[in-house]
């Protein structure tokens, strides 16, 4: 159970940073929302591979994963902190 929960852990800190890392400009994010924004784009990259693919090809998961974080990290400097992705007013 608890290799579980670092597995888990550790793959959403790996998704969220790469979704951190392919948005341009700081980021005030803590290390918790990174892994929760990375384990919210795991679940719903997983969902969208699920149900377009009977049989998702290797790789697509961890691909869809990433984007779906990155569009997630997108919409939450969009509307919760109201600030554009790119510009003066990006920081």
């Amino acid at each position: 159970m608890l290799g579980q929960l670092v597995a888990l852990a550790l793959g959403g800190l790996i998704v969220g940073a790469l979704a951190r890392f392919a948005l341009p400009g700081r980021d005030p994010l803590p290390l918790w929302g990174t892994i929760a924004l990375g384990i919210a784009g795991s679940f719903l990259g997983g969902l969208v591979v699920l149900a377009l693919d009977a049989e998702p090809a290797p790789g697509s998961f961890f691909v869809a994963a990433v984007v779906t974080a990155t569009a997630l990290l997108y919409l939450y400097r969009r509307f919760v902190q109201k600030r554009p992705l790119t510009g003066p007013r990006a920081r």
